[in-house]
């Protein structure tokens, strides 16, 4: 266990000098990403997040969620699902990637659901928005907003049917006691303020990630897989897909821009699977609330790879 522990401290601070090293060789080039980065974040995910999470925290804070999850109590039993799930579906589905796993840690930590139930809801609340992939994706860089609504029913049906089948066949827990949170003295503030540092932080990980895409591109360092997808694609569109797996966002766009047969199936992946960038930030709210890392991206991997397959007759 040490061991281990040992290797992931190295792994781990060898990348960051090697990331460190490569700015400072080439600031002109990675400063430009970073930059390209934050215009990525402020053109497509700023305008589509920033209002449906000041939404999504103020039906928490103010209760209304809560009272909107209770009459669903019966249905959502039958998946064996805590109350509070379809409302942060909804929410998640609305929102888009990290909302619902905001939605989720908030429940958690007003002792609405256990470590359990977050368990159950990090699959089924890990979705991207109907704004970024119609408006962002679909219309802006595949210059089509069918491809867009296409694209947006596989995703939400790969995330739900993976999500329900484990919920399933999952091993029952002890229900949870439904309690009402304690009430917000200062909703509006808290949950401007919530939103604005959710979604600058959002705008930071695009930021970061795509100098980390970037360095990965120019050092060959997913050489592995690149070449592997190359058998199936072309390399330009397996170059986007590896740029993809660091951050989803920059990767659909360079995927885009390729015109690969298996544009569409391979989008759909990497806005299912999200990429390091948009897992980590997930993470950063399901880790709070007792959810295992290892869990939560192999769940996505399936999920990911269910909507690869169900956009294969698209072709």
């Amino acid at each position: 266990m040490k061991f281990v522990r040992i290797f992931k401290y190295t792994a781990l601070c060898c990348a960051l000098l090697l990331l460190a090293a490569a700015i400072i060789i080439y600031p002109e080039r990675y400063i430009t990403s970073c930059f390209n980065g934050f215009a990525l974040w402020a053109e497509c995910v700023l305008p589509s997040l920033f209002p449906f999470m000041v939404i999504t925290l103020i039906f928490i804070k103010t209760g209304m969620a809560e009272k909107a999850a209770l009459p669903l109590k019966k249905v959502t039993g039958i998946f064996s699902l805590p109350p509070s799930a379809a409302v942060c579906f909804v929410m998640s589905i609305c929102s888009g990637y990290p909302a619902g796993a905001r939605a989720v840690e908030e429940f958690y930590e007003s002792g609405c659901i256990s470590g359990a139930d977050a368990k159950k809801l990090c699959a089924l609340c890990s979705t991207s928005g109907p704004l970024f992939i119609i408006g962002s994706v679909g219309v802006k860089m595949l210059q089509s907003k069918t491809a867009g609504w296409i694209l947006l029913a596989a995703h939400a049906f790969s995330v739900l049917s993976v999500a329900l089948i484990i919920s399933v066949f999952s091993r029952k827990k002890q229900i949870t006691q439904y309690r009402r949170a304690p009430a917000d003295k200062n909703v509006l503030y808290n949950s401007f303020f919530g939103a604005v540092t959710s979604v600058a932080v959002a705008g930071g990980f695009i930021a970061f990630f795509c100098v980390a895409a970037q360095i990965v591109c120019d050092f060959n360092l997913l050489y592995p897989i690149e070449k592997l997808l190359s058998l199936f694609t072309g390399g330009e569109a397996a170059s986007a897909v590896c740029r993809g797996l660091i951050e989803a966002t920059a990767g659909c766009g360079a995927l885009s821009a390729t015109g690969a047969k298996l544009t569409l199936p391979l989008t759909g992946f990497l806005i299912t699977f999200g990429g390091v960038s948009i897992l980590l930030q997930q993470l950063s709210y399901f880790t709070k609330a007792k959810v295992s890392a290892l869990y939560f991206i192999c769940v996505k991997f399936i999920q990911a790879l269910v909507c690869f397959f169900v956009l294969l007759p698209f072709v």
